[in-house]
């Protein structure tokens, strides 16, 4: 039952093309859109003559629990995850495909506020991109599916590989607060039996509001994609999978040697190191005065390969969404 003690709307017992019509009106349309949302496929500027494209998907279980996160929050990581990755590439993100799974019994009001997220979180993180299409579908999971797409804008696309032994390396967004929110939820957002539950949450969100946020909501600096792109960025990448883990990738792709400063990670320590989903943009600047405000030197370029710490090999272990999963489906 809703608040209201009326039974809500199922998703199973509507038809897709209302479904469409409660949902669509809640995006706003995206600035590079010529044609958007409601023919057989949308149709979006690329002034470049080249576009950013990457996907992403978010399942029920391995990747979210739904009694940790809101509706809105799902919505909002699902774009904040994609347009990190457009970030990344020193682009700006332009538009959104959105393809959904929902099981039937799920209440159509959840997908209207999966979908204020989704629009709320591009209007926070990237202004003027928008949803321009995407599918609907019913499941025994609820799966997300997000395409994003970005604009260059002339600029080359600042890859993982061209990281050069001598240049610096720094990041933009947090460090591991993302893994530390995720790590209370493990430990108290559960029950007796150690399933998901919403009260446990509810409580969790009380005493440690900016630590779950950062899990459930996190907000990238999208922004600073095109601003380390214009600084002259040699390497850059999304900090999705643990900067551990991530940057033994970008050394890899650029054949170098990649040592952290330990003092760089405080206060937030292993977390910082091994944590992932804070979606933070790590990148390579050729000198210290190149790095731009917003960017936080956290290390150096070395010849060799592999990551350091403090001159200390690391073994590149990071981030794994199914290594604690235990198919709880709270």
């Amino acid at each position: 039952m809703s608040s209201s003690g009326v039974d809500p709307q199922r998703v199973g017992h509507t038809a897709e093309s209302e479904l469409l019509a409660r949902i669509l009106p809640r995006f706003r349309a995206a600035d590079a859109a010529l044609v958007g949302p409601g023919d057989d496929a949308a149709v979006v500027r690329a002034p470049d003559g080249r576009f950013v494209v990457t996907t992403d998907l978010m399942v029920h279980g391995p990747d979210f629990r739904m009694a940790w996160s809101t509706p809105f929050e799902l919505g909002w990581k699902a774009a904040a995850s994609n347009l990190s990755d457009v970030a990344a590439m020193g682009a700006r993100p332009t538009a959104l495909v959105v393809a959904l799974a929902a099981t039937a019994d799920l209440p159509v009001e959840f997908l209207e506020q999966l979908a204020d997220g989704i629009r709320e979180g591009c209007a926070a993180m990237a202004p003027g991109c928008g949803v321009v299409g995407g599918d609907l579908s019913v499941s025994a999971t609820l799966t997300i599916a997000v395409t994003a797409f970005g604009d260059l804008e002339g600029r080359e696309p600042v890859l993982r590989s061209g990281a050069h032994a001598g240049d610096v390396l720094a990041i933009a967004g947090s460090m591991g607060r993302a893994a530390e929110g995720l790590d209370l939820l493990f430990r108290h957002g559960v029950d007796a039996d150690g399933h998901p539950d919403v009260e446990a949450t509810a409580r969790l969100r009380t005493e440690h509001p900016d630590l779950i946020r950062a899990q459930t909501a996190p907000h990238p600096p999208i922004g600073h994609g095109v601003i380390a792109s214009e600084a002259g960025a040699t390497a850059m990448m999304d900090v999705s999978d643990g900067l551990l883990l991530d940057a033994s990738r970008l050394a890899a792709a650029s054949g170098v040697r990649l040592d952290i400063s330990g003092t760089a990670l405080e206060p937030h320590g292993r977390f910082a190191l091994r944590g992932g989903e804070d979606h933070s943009l790590l990148a390579a600047f050729p000198t210290e005065d190149a790095v731009p405000e917003g960017f936080t030197v956290i290390g150096r370029v070395l010849p060799g390969h592999g990551v350091s710490l403090d001159g200390t090999d690391l073994d590149p272990h990071g981030w794994d969404p199914y290594s604690s999963w235990s198919g709880a489906q709270g």
